[in-house]
């Protein structure tokens, strides 16, 4: 009987992370304040007043604010949700 070698291969492999989306919210002159927090409330889980109140108010001064960063097809279903409420948003890569 022979005994065979059996060659073991490296089974670690290097995995790179998904890439990251910010999803963006823009200001814009059409909807209320309290409008704004509401639905990034509903739009994103787990999401509390206070947050949103900051991001409402970082879009309101500075005409964007940055909602939230994630995997693409999540960024993806925020932005849309969000416009589908009547706001504006946007996604781009996170850097």
């Amino acid at each position: 009987m022979s005994v065979e070698t059996i060659e073991k291969r490296s089974t670690s492999t290097v995995r790179k992370p998904a890439p990251r989306y910010k999803v963006l919210l823009h200001n814009d002159d059409f909807n209320s304040m309290e409008y704004v927090v509401q639905t990034l409330m509903k739009t994103v889980a787990g999401m509390t007043q206070p947050q949103a109140v900051n991001i409402m108010m970082e879009a309101h001064s500075n005409g964007l604010a940055l909602v939230i960063t994630c995997a693409l097809e999540p960024a993806e279903f925020y932005c849309e949700t969000l416009k589908s409420h009547g706001l504006t948003s946007t996604i781009e890569p996170d850097e």
